[in-house]
């Protein structure tokens, strides 16, 4: 099983990133929640976006309204848009896929960085 996640980089608050997590070597991904975490230099790591098998999906307050998760099950791939980024969204964003029953975390990528500049 693999996650590889993408589209990370620098931007100035205010902007935008669009995250990318592409799964391969499992053949029912569809039967997973995914989620997005990060975790910031010096603090703990957290869950930004959860996105379940049904497409119901949960948002950490700090992120509601100004990013989206969504899934293509077709291709295996998670996306998160980040809009209105501000400097506390910097942090590695980390993707994983999993049963509900590990909080969608029972496999997770490398990380991606995304560091928001003011």
């Amino acid at each position: 099983v693999q996650l590889v996640e993408s589209g990370g980089g620098s931007v100035q608050a205010g902007g935008s990133l669009r995250l990318s997590c592409a799964a391969s070597g499992y053949a029912a991904y569809s039967v997973y929640c995914r989620a997005w975490f990060r975790q910031a230099t010096g603090k703990e790591r957290e869950v930004v976006a959860r996105i379940y098998s049904d497409g119901r999906t949960h948002y950490a307050d700090s992120v509601q309204g100004r990013f989206a998760v969504s899934r293509v099950d077709a291709n295996n791939t998670l996306y998160l848009q980040m809009d209105h980024l501000k400097p506390e969204d910097t942090a590695m964003y980390f993707c994983t896929a999993g049963p509900e029953v590990s909080g969608c975390s029972g496999y997770w990528g490398q990380g991606t960085q995304v560091t928001v500049s003011s």
